[in-house]
């Protein structure tokens, strides 16, 4: 969305209402949309009516006013509303102290559901079961709630018999309402939609029950006022039939985007209309392209969509699933059974499984106290612990009672086991197997065969997917938007042309630390270039939450997961002049080597070149060749290798394993203990590969680099300074363009290095390159010979649209004819910053490493660097101060040292500086006075200072991380008490510089297109 092209306007900005105040008066608009941005639009949708900026600029809101957005989102108002309108809701009371909370629960008892009100994913909320807990989780969403106030409710639990649906529903200004997408949930109530297995259409409901559900649901948006999409949960007793109301979203949800996909409905592009005055009965369908968007979609096959987790960073998180959402992405499946649709899902979610068991990962758990525990309280591996127990012979209605989940999903999921149990190599068992989402990795499993073997079994007995079309209308109208997913019966939809011209885009599958929608965004572009180049663009991928997913981005949408089989299947019925890998992540890089030993022709950069870059040995060669630089190292495949190798480097190594994505399992190991223990996990990892061993370079600047190149030359794009220094993941890194602190002759280097590289790996198309300058000398550590995570921050950052054009390459162009020369660095500062997923993971330690962790990244813009990144600070929810008090506590002296001068900056600004028994020892040697704290075993002075908002920034350099030390205890309460906490030198330095520019200085805001043309010329 913050392409150029997308808008007439596009503000990279920072989300905060004092910004947006500043656009409204400088473009003064006509109206506003605060329905479409999730929750953080209707939060400052809601503060910027406050300020009164509406009235003054005259701007209408479009959609759903900002009163019943306050009705469906203040919990007090909308209790009182369902209670006027005699809907059912749980016993709750809205309360903004702990106290409060404590006397509420007296009257209906534990467990209770604790609810911040205005925040997203519930964040903040729990279930508590104790009064611990109670006071605990109570204060966490007071803390976070931006209004303070937390609603506590009666707690409808599974157990108990409660079920939970989810009603998607749409509403325009004449009231015309309608049910787009019905929802269940496969876990039971007490688990966030966001962290469910969800189904759709509800496979449990009776029409009675649904009908019952439905008419509450327009009640409800009537009520509200919607104009526009709405989300309506309930829960409903299985044993009762009697529901209750849970919450409302008065806007386009997480749960809307799974609805649209699951139907065919374009549920934003329909509520935008609806805002700006359309009706439901004038707005056309534009899959069947004859009937109105006011004809509710029907479904004649099942959607199942499966929350993707990210415990795999985080090994000290507490992995329980609850009201809370800690999942960072999710995937979709679509088939005509329950039992297809799971399997599909769950083989989508790559995690190294198949299906739901029978595969070479399976590890059946036979310890029946191990697995009732899992049963009683969800984690992400609940469904794995189902099959188990059914395994193990307890019951589906046994699991129902330790559990609540339905029993229909119990029997389902026994079935699936039971026909797992009986697979043989016959046409009719395959054929069953397959209609129930067994894949051949599966079947070889239970058969003793490869999966090569099973395909070519199965092949010759005809046993081949069929596709169906996604057409919202179970097919009675004709649909015009091929939006396909696989099955085995006998009709098939698919239609493929036999267009010359026609090549299939692999995307990147669920969102996930190290890959995030930055693939999906290199996908899209690359269908937008193959469509002005004459081509049929053809998508396959599973994430419901991309635009890739769209039923209009390509020409033809295959939902299917991104496995070997089910892509070579599709190849297979396309017959595509070739196959694009280059943009999805390592997903798709993964199967290249074993699509092209099938015959598939795969565009642009080889994957004997992709090998050639992960292979150190090979490119450890080639940088020889061409007298690069790189830091020494080593691979092993065993620990005594590595110990060999790193004996020989010298402590401190970085080591990793290779062809895995987002630094999974990299750390620095600085002894022959730390390696011991390394070694263990990271053959776990990639078992086939080697483990790679560097000399780890202290105190380096790291670059990141991209480039463009069409087999002969090279335009670079952007040369990307780290703010953090190595060592920190680049993921995980801050990042600045155009860099500020190398040399022109560095740079000439950098790209001398990078033109040198990229042809000889035989590049055609993007390359990323990480660079680490030391002493004035630049060093290679590592390329790839595809699109990287920095593609969209670079495309903005430049003007020019990277994967586009590596499209263009790819498909023959040359890059003189693209208008492509040299390097050339915008005269604007552009800086990257993470977000990360802490607050959401209690017992994790905020701490960077060579590990990736973050979730997503926001971007600053401005005249220069300082003030870029101030923006990039607010825009990722660090508001750094410009007054009040500075806590610092530095681990090893050295760093003390290093931060006098830094601390003298803090004071002459008119911070009062507070710091930790050593660090003011060392600082009053050195002429620097400050406010000694005690260390928190001693006293915990410094954590009371910090709830009650006595400190409004922390600098903690630790000296190494421990889950229980001073360090790390602080920094967690930074996270729980949204205090700024900076935890690097350099970020700390930049982190002055920004609060010096913008402490006497009005924020300015300029739109993307503003910033090209006075800042490049353009």
């Amino acid at each position: 969305m913050t392409d150029p092209d997308m808008a007439d306007a596009i503000y990279i900005e920072p989300l905060n209402p004092e910004i947006l105040c500043e656009i409204i008066r400088k473009e003064r608009p006509d109206g506003l949309l605060p329905t479409i941005g999730g929750q953080t639009g209707l939060n400052l949708a809601v503060a910027v009516a406050k300020t009164g900026v509406l009235e003054e600029c005259n701007v209408e809101v479009l959609g759903t006013s900002i009163e019943s957005i306050e009705e469906g989102e203040d919990r007090e108002l909308f209790k009182k509303l369902m209670i006027e309108i005699k809907e059912p809701i749980p016993k709750s009371k809205t309360v903004n102290t702990v106290s409060e909370a404590k006397e509420f629960v007296k009257q209906i008892g534990l467990p209770a559901v604790i609810r911040p009100a205005y925040t997203l994913g519930g964040t903040g909320g729990g279930i508590a079961f104790t009064d611990a807990e109670l006071e605990k989780i109570t204060q966490h969403g007071l803390n976070l709630s931006p209004i303070t106030q937390v609603l506590i409710e009666q707690a409808i639990l599974g157990t108990a018999g409660w079920g939970e649906f989810e009603l998607e529903v749409m509403r325009d200004k004449n009231d015309n309402c309608i049910i787009i997408c019905p929802m269940e949930n496969f876990d039971p109530m007490g688990i966030h939609t966001g962290e469910s297995i969800v189904t759709a259409p509800t496979q449990t409901l009776n029409d009675h029950d649904f009908q019952t559900l439905r008419t509450s649901a327009i009640k409800i948006i009537r009520a509200l006022k919607v104009k526009g999409g709405c989300n309506i949960q309930f829960a409903l007793n299985y044993n009762t039939g009697e529901y209750v109301i849970i919450e409302v979203n008065p806007r386009v949800s997480r749960s809307s985007a799974l609805a649209s996909k699951a139907t065919g409905y374009p549920i934003a592009r329909i509520a935008a209309k609806i805002a700006i005055g359309m009706t439901l009965d004038e707005i056309p369908n534009d899959v069947t392209k004859e009937t109105k968007a006011c004809f509710e979609p029907t479904i004649d096959y099942v959607v199942v969509k499966i929350p993707r987790w990210p415990f795999d960073k985080f090994e000290t998180a507490d992995k329980r699933i609850g009201t809370q959402m800690k999942s960072t992405g999710e995937t979709m499946a679509i088939g005509r059974t329950f039992e297809e649709s799971l399997q599909k899902a769950i083989r989508s979610l790559e995690v190294g499984r198949f299906g739901l068991g029978h595969d070479p990962k399976d590890k059946v758990c036979s310890d029946n106290e191990e697995i009732i525990s899992n049963l009683k309280v969800a984690t992400h591996k609940r469904m794995m612990y189902v099959r188990d127990a059914i395994k193990c012979g307890i019951s589906p209605s046994e699991i129902h009672e330790i559990s609540g989940i339905n029993q229909w999903f119990l029997e389902k999921v026994k079935n699936i086991y039971d026909i797992g149990e009986k697979i043989e190599l016959t046409k009719e068992s395959i054929l069953l197997a397959k209609r129930n989402g067994f894949s051949d990795v599966q079947i070889g499993t239970v058969v003793g065969k490869s999966e090569k073997e099973v395909r070519q079994f199965r092949i010759s007995n005809g046993v081949i997917p069929t596709y169906k079309m996604v057409d919202t209308c179970a097919a009675e109208f004709k649909a015009y938007t091929p939006y396909m997913y696989s099955t085995y019966e006998r009709e098939d939809e698919s239609n493929p042309t036999d267009n010359d011209k026609k090549v299939i885009i692999v995307g990147g599958g669920p969102i996930r630390i190290g890959q995030g929608i930055e693939f999906d965004y290199a996908c899209v572009h690359s269908v937008f270039a193959l469509r002005e180049l004459g081509y049929e663009a053809l998508i396959i991928n599973n994430n419901p939450e991309t635009v890739s997913t769209d039923f209009d981005t390509s020409d033809k949408l295959y939902f299917e997961p991104l496995t070997y089989e089910d892509v070579l299947n599709i190849i297979e019925r396309e017959k595509p002049y070739g196959v694009i890998l280059q943009f999805g992540g390592q997903t798709p890089i993964n199967m290249a080597m074993k699509l092209e030993e099938a015959g598939v022709n795969i565009l642009g950069t080889q994957p004997s070149s992709i090998d050639t870059a992960e292979n150190r040995n090979k490119f450890g060669a080639i940088l020889d060749r061409l007298g690069i630089p790189s830091a020494d190292w080593g691979t092993a495949f065993s620990f005594e290798e590595a110990l060999k190798t790193a004996n020989k480097i010298g402590y401190p190594v970085l080591v990793r394993p290779s062809y895995v994505l987002g630094g999974r399992a990299m750390q620095i190991v600085d002894n022959d203990e730390e390696l011991k223990g390394y070694m263990k996990e990271a053959v776990n990892v990639s078992p086939e590969h080697p483990v790679l061993i560097d000399k780890y370079l202290a105190n380096a600047i790291e670059l990141d680099v991209d480039a463009l190149c069409d087999g002969d030359s090279v335009f670079v794009a952007a040369i990307m300074e780290h703010i953090e220094e190595a060592g920190v993941h680049s993921g995980d890194s801050a990042c600045v363009i155009p860099p500020q602190n190398i040399s022109d002759s560095i740079k000439d280097k950098v790209i001398e290095y990078t033109k040198k590289l990229a042809v000889e790996l035989g590049t055609v198309g993007l390359i990323n390159m990480q660079m680490a300058v030391k002493d004035d000398v630049v060093y290679i550590l590592e390329a790839n010979p595809r699109a990287s995570r920095t593609v969209p921050y670079v495309s903005k950052s430049v003007g020019v649209p990277l994967a586009k054009m590596a499209t263009k390459i790819m498909l023959g162009k040359k890059l003189s004819e693209l208008g492509l020369k040299e390097y050339k660095e915008p005269k604007f500062a552009s800086v990257k910053e993470v977000v990360f997923p802490f607050l959401k993971l209690q017992g994790v330690i905020p701490e960077l490493g060579p590990e990736m962790k973050s979730t997503g990244e926001v971007m600053g813009i401005d005249s220069n660097f300082d003030r870029a990144f101030f923006k990039a600070q607010a825009a990722a929810g660090v508001e750094l101060p410009s007054k009040g008090n500075v806590l610092m506590a530095i681990g090893k002296d050295k760093h003390k040292i290093e931060a006098i001068p830094l601390a003298k900056e803090i004071i002459e600004m008119g911070f009062k500086l507070y710091c930790t028994r050593s660090t003011a020892d060392i600082f009053k040697e050195n002429g620097v006075e400050s406010v000694k704290v005690p260390k928190i075993r001693d006293d915990p002075l410094v954590l009371e200072m910090m709830k009650k908002k006595e400190i409004q920034l922390v600098i903690n350099i630790h000296r190494g991380s421990h889950p229980k030390s001073d360090s790390s205890t602080i920094r967690r309460a930074c996270v729980e008490l949204d205090i700024p906490c900076i935890t690097r030198m350099s970020s700390t330095k930049a982190a002055i510089r920004a609060i010096k520019a913008l402490t006497n200085d009005k924020i300015s805001v300029n739109s993307l297109e503003e910033y090209y043309k006075e800042f490049n010329n353009i």
